[in-house]
């Protein structure tokens, strides 16, 4: 098993392709899009539906359209180009989204639910193929440091994402906010479709190695099995050629359903906190989290790659368990210096953990790189939603700091786990 800190080439600490930025830009784009339909949906949902079982119903088929999408995404990425598959992704959104917005009122919920699924799966299908695809974009050796500029736009457009949806629902109206996300989907495909980069490796070269494939299981679990068995199999050889895979695939779900308990809590806490404003602490949380989490990027940019050190499993490891401990924190009714250095300290660890585990999986073959994105994408949407469902049910029972205390301290204990693993694998 390797150690957390790989050493790279020298090039790490050259500068990325300039058209890259412009990827970077445009993803944050469609990301700020995608929060703003996700909370606008939500909404147009609960007032199409008259209660709150229609915004249920449209968020746990949208995550089922991710799982869907996360199980197939290895398949497509492998089979189909990937430029034009997230050019086509972007625009299945951007089309759902003007069609939901132009529907009549008496088919908004007839034409929204299905849609819900484009949505979720379109969603997962493009993340994956866009992960797959930066190692060849920009280089293996830099590939870190792509990861950290893609972590560092997204998580700056789904704060300003969440903190305007309400605004330009509210000053637009839900038809209006639909076509500005619409818009932010064509902008996307159109960087897309005319980025000069390649999307995976030329046919006679060499792909990158499998850092697991000798080391956990022999090198004969590789892509001549998964051809021998089936695709629909490939997912599993991935699993066996690296476990590693597994076992964060698996602390991705926990964390995910983690994530559903502190996101659904979080309104609870701050009404129960500041019941005169509690959209101001809220903010407040979620203002400071991006600050900790550009400090992430900061980290891996100035003090990690120009050190010639790749953030690996220790460091997705360590920063899932800062991340999930800083949650809990913030349930416990911190004064108010603490209760920032805290939100500080959780979006360190979610853009950490972020960043690590991106570059970790971009260290598979290509022909894998697809199926573990696909892999892991499917975990999240699974645990996101088990955590939606369990959470809200929770919380009408119990208070925010039990039941986010509980669903974090999950992945903790199994985070400490992989890294005691790791470490020991290391030392043999």
């Amino acid at each position: 098993m390797p150690d957390t800190a790989q050493e790279v080439p020298h090039q790490t600490t050259e500068k990325l392709p300039r058209v890259f930025y412009r990827l970077a830009l445009g993803d944050a784009l469609s990301t700020y899009g995608s929060q703003l339909d996700l909370v606008a949906l939500s909404l147009f949902a609960y007032e199409a539906a008259g209660n709150a079982l229609g915004t249920a119903g449209y968020l746990i088929l949208r995550l089922t359209g991710g799982f869907a999408g996360g199980m197939v995404a290895g398949r497509l990425v492998a089979r189909v180009d990937r430029r034009r598959l997230m050019t086509g992704c972007a625009l299945a959104q951007a089309v759902a989204l003007v069609v939901v917005a132009l529907a009549p009122v008496s088919l908004r919920i007839p034409v929204l639910y299905p849609l819900a699924l484009v949505f979720g799966g379109a969603a997962a299908v493009c993340a994956v193929a866009l992960r797959t695809s930066i190692p060849e974009m920009v280089g293996a050796e830099r590939r870190a440091r792509a990861n950290s500029l893609m972590a560092t736009c997204r998580s700056a457009a789904m704060v300003l994402g969440f903190a305007s949806a309400g605004v330009v629902v509210a000053w637009a109206g839900f038809r209006a906010a639909l076509l500005i996300d619409a818009s932010s989907f064509v902008v996307f495909a159109a960087v897309v479709v005319r980025l000069p980069l390649r999307t995976r490796p030329e046919p006679a070269e060499r792909p990158v190695a499998d850092i697991d494939a000798d080391t956990d299981s022999g090198a004969d679990t590789g892509a001549g099995k998964a051809k021998r068995f089936g695709s629909r199999w490939q997912a599993l050889i991935v699993l066996r050629a690296a476990p590693v895979v597994g076992a964060m695939a698996a602390i991705r779900l926990l964390d995910a359903f983690g994530s559903a308990a502190h996101n659904i809590g979080l309104p609870v806490f701050a009404n129960q906190h500041d019941p005169g404003n509690p959209a101001a602490l809220l903010g407040m949380f979620w203002a400071t989290w991006a600050v900790g989490n550009l400090g992430a990027q900061q980290l891996v940019s100035r003090l990690m790659l120009c050190r010639g050190i790749e953030p690996g499993e220790r460091a997705f490891a360590l920063g899932t368990c800062l991340m999930s401990g800083c949650f809990i924190l913030i349930f416990t009714g911190l004064p108010t210096p603490l209760f920032l250095l805290v939100a500080i300290g959780a979006g360190f660890g979610d853009g950490f953990t972020e960043i690590s585990y991106t570059t970790r999986i971009q260290a598979l073959a290509d022909e894998r790189r697809g199926q573990a994105f696909g892999l892991l994408a499917s975990a999240e949407n699974v645990g996101m939603g088990a955590g939606m469902l369990l959470s809200g049910t929770l919380l009408s029972l119990l208070s925010p700091l039990t039941v986010v205390g509980v669903s974090h301290a999950v992945p903790i204990v199994l985070a400490m786990g992989f890294l005691v693993h790791v470490t020991r694998s290391r030392k043999r």
